[in-house]
């Protein structure tokens, strides 16, 4: 009983030590045209948002897709650090994760 106790609480600090780390990676993704630019950490927190050129005559449904297709690359990418972070800290992946 006090074995898987322990096994518990290592995985549980070893779960808050992913945390911590994914609130501390930070990354810029590009939509891929290039217009807007998403800096988000690895727990998906968007952290800012930056238009990277001028939108003069863009039509409000390109600046959407641009917006969109910057923030699913970004989720996906977080996921994907998520997914390694578990992986070197507890040696197997999770399903869903990544």
């Amino acid at each position: 009983m006090f074995d898987k106790m322990k096994a518990l609480m290592d995985m549980k600090n070893k779960m808050e030590r992913i945390k911590d780390e994914l609130e501390k990676t930070v990354f810029d993704i590009t939509s891929p045209d290039g217009l807007i630019k998403i800096t988000m950490n690895g727990a998906q927190d968007v952290q800012g948002i930056c238009i990277q050129k001028e939108i003069g005559e863009l039509s409000k449904n390109a600046l959407e897709k641009a917006i969109k297709d910057a923030y699913n690359k970004a989720v996906k990418h977080s996921r994907d650090i998520a997914a390694r972070k578990m992986k070197d800290i507890t040696g197997f992946n999770l399903p869903g994760v990544g």
